[in-house]
């Protein structure tokens, strides 16, 4: 064998060989091979006193990989590790060089953030050495998550039942409790408004109070605005028409957290089901002509866009739409963003939504055609609306109606699919004119409280506040869920948002962390942690100090903690054990409720929580012909007849025809046949 190259994605290996060519054997780890030890103090896998040494062994599910991998590491001339281009891919490279025997310092490391012919070639043309800074980082998160992990984790579980706890997800959940207090400490507070509807050649419009003798309008209860409407009886007059161009940019093309966020609003997809489809966007789709990636890396915090597409898009915006819809180029990036990769984009133009809908599933299309549309429209020229405000007045109370229609739809022109904005058509009106509302009325409203935390909220949230790394959001979510902190709930019967609810554990839980830990379960301390793993990665921070510095914040603590915090007695059933006389408990598992033992692990007595007997049928007057007793009142029939009633029937059928009519319903009759 002359070339072995690992990369972490089976699907990800069948691509990447057909640009390799014959002297290459492509081959996967299938993700990481390695992970902390769950051994010595604290089952931690680390040596907190020498200096937070990690213990590494290999997973159980890979070690036969493992063994095949290094069969084939010893038969080949050179090895490449071309997992993905980030902190966790680097120390999956870092891993596996380690089991391989291979030196950190052998130029066997490519990287490429498309999975193109060009790319993939390219990258083997310049491979490089392990950057250790990433490895570093990413050891370091992951000590930090171990000890945060399994300490907290221990404590919680111990006092108060919570099966879990984490550097950032904990913070996560820390943020839908406080929204979830504030909702409940909300007092909303009345407000009027007086609205009218106007109409001039056929065309009816609306307009609202908006200033009372050049004040703006605040009416804050029924007599103001009883009041304010006996004024606005009559004719009102066009006082005031302001007419202006307005403009719309275009939206920068995608980073991980806004895919989220927008796949989560217009697509109705979950931030796991959008990294996941995408991974595989980026991985290879067979398009007809083997595996071929069709997007760029989609874990990123860039919106930079390599000048290759801008040039590609700039020829194909002209080519196809004309020259007026060219735009400008315009990176947006925050103050925590790497800019390790390109924004995601579509890796060639050509690849159009259309043209490869056939060998898309429906998933795999619409998040497809979202991200070409986004990462297109995002060079092209912004949207021109022109704007009107019209201002109705009659004895100092001013009423103003606004209106707008496209004029020039530039970048919606591909990402008009995605845009809700609709035009707002004015009739043709002139200064002096007077006009009598067709209806006007007062409408009460009330404040409303903030809103609960969608999943594209939340992301906004995490990401704003430096909480976590976009590429872990996806992972948050899913745990604070499977944790039974949280619940993703309608906002009502035939809306399709939904919103994160805390359950009781999970405001318990919060509570908890705020009490003993709120020196490092917090925004701040968490944003300023994501900010000194980013200085690990670049060589600019060492790990050892990080780590400490932070130990020793946290264990006095948690060692507070162990002594302060009440330990939750579980429900007590009210009655005795059979086998030790205890008292009966009522435990939860992931199955459900149970009642146990409260003298576990001592006694190991067990049982289910048995169902409320179900309502006994009512009497009918009729007895079976069989044994004599009561028939039960009977269901009509449905097209899915439980089998032990169609048995009823059956034998109710073969015995007489009396017996039949006791148990089967009125049937309508059935009318003939035609000949």
């Amino acid at each position: 064998m002359k070339n072995l190259v690992i990369v972490e994605s089976p699907s990800k290996s069948k691509t990447i060989a057909k640009y390799l060519g014959k002297d290459y054997t492509v081959v996967s780890s299938k993700g990481h091979i390695r992970d902390l030890a769950i051994k010595g103090k604290d089952g931690l896998g680390v040596d907190i006193e020498n200096d937070f040494e990690p213990t590494y062994i290999v997973s159980k599910d890979k070690t036969d990989t493992v063994k095949d991998l290094q069969k084939q590491a010893k038969k080949a001339d050179n090895v490449y590790l071309a997992t993905d281009p980030d902190r966790e891919g680097e120390a999956i490279s870092w891993h596996l060089a380690e089991e391989l025997g291979l030196a950190t310092d052998d130029l066997d490391r490519v990287t490429f953030h498309e999975i193109t012919k060009n790319a993939v070639t390219e990258a083997f043309k310049n491979p490089r050495t392990i950057d250790m800074d990433l490895v570093h980082s990413q050891e370091t998160r992951r000590i930090l998550d171990r000890i945060i992990g399994f300490k907290l984790s221990k404590l919680l579980n111990t006092k108060i039942k919570s099966k879990s706890a984490g550097r950032v997800q904990s913070v996560a959940l820390k943020l839908i409790v406080e929204r979830e207090k504030e909702i409940n400490a909300f007092v909303p507070e009345e407000y009027w408004t007086i609205d009218a509807v106007f109409e001039k050649s056929r065309r009816k419009f609306n307009a609202s109070l908006s200033r009372i003798n050049g004040e703006k309008a605040a009416l804050h209860n029924e007599e103001e605005a009883t009041k304010a409407l006996e004024a606005c009886q009559g004719p009102f007059t066009v006082s005031e028409i302001r007419s202006a161009v307005r403009t719309r940019d275009p939206r920068p093309p995608f980073i991980t957290s806004t895919l989220q966020q927008e796949a989560s609003t217009k697509l109705s997809f979950s931030a796991k089901r959008t990294m996941s489809v995408a991974q595989r966007l980026y991985e290879g789709i067979d398009t007809g002509h083997g595996e071929e990636g069709l997007i760029t890396y989609m874990r990123t915090d860039s919106t930079r866009l390599s000048n290759v597409f801008i040039n590609d898009a700039r020829i194909r915006i002209m080519n196809d739409y004309g020259k007026e819809y060219l735009g400008g180029y315009r990176v947006r990036n925050d103050a925590n963003s790497q800019d390790a990769h390109e924004a995601i984009r579509p890796t060639s133009l050509d690849n159009t939504p259309e043209a490869l809908k056939p060998y898309l599933t429906s998933e795999q299309y619409r998040l497809y055609k979202l991200i070409y549309s986004r990462a297109l429209s995002s060079l092209m020229a912004p949207a021109k609306y022109d704007a009107q405000t019209v201002t109705l007045s009659r004895e100092g109370h001013d009423f103003t109606a606004q209106g707008s229609t496209l004029k020039f739809d530039g970048y919606l022109k591909v990402y008009g699919d995605y845009d809700s904005a609709k035009d707002v058509i004015l009739p043709d009106l002139k200064e002096g004119e007077v006009l009598v509302p067709t209806e006007i009325k007062p409408n009460q409203h009330f404040t409303e409280p903030p809103a609960r935390y969608t999943e594209a909220r939340l992301i906004k949230a995490l990401e704003e506040d430096g909480i976590g790394r976009p590429s872990t959001y996806a992972m948050i979510i899913d745990t604070i869920q499977a944790r039974n902190y949280v619940t993703l709930e309608k906002t009502s019967e035939k809306s399709r948002t939904r919103v994160f609810r805390p359950t009781e554990q999970g405001t318990l839980t919060v509570e908890k962390l705020d009490e003993f830990f709120s020196d490092i379960i917090n925004v701040d301390y968490t944003a300023s942690m994501e900010s000194e793993l980013d200085q690990i990665a670049e060589g600019k921070a060492d790990e050892k100090t990080t780590l400490r510095t932070f130990y020793d914040r946290f264990e006095p603590l948690l060692e507070k903690a162990y002594d302060g915090m009440d330990k939750l007695e579980p429900e007590k059933v009210g009655e005795t054990c059979p086998e030790c006389g205890g008292e009966l408990v009522y435990r939860t598992s992931r199955y459900g409720r149970f009642i146990s033992c409260g003298n576990f692990p001592k006694c190991r007595y067990t049982r289910q929580i048995e169902k409320t007997e179900k309502e006994k049928p009512e009497p009918t007057g009729k007895t079976c012909p069989e044994c004599g007793g009561e028939l039960p009142a009977t269901e009509p029939i449905s097209t899915a007849v439980p089998i032990s009633r169609s048995a009823a029937i059956w034998k109710a059928l073969t015995v007489n025809a009396s017996s039949a009519a006791a148990v089967l319903p009125e049937l309508p009759e059935v009318p003939a046949a035609k000949p």
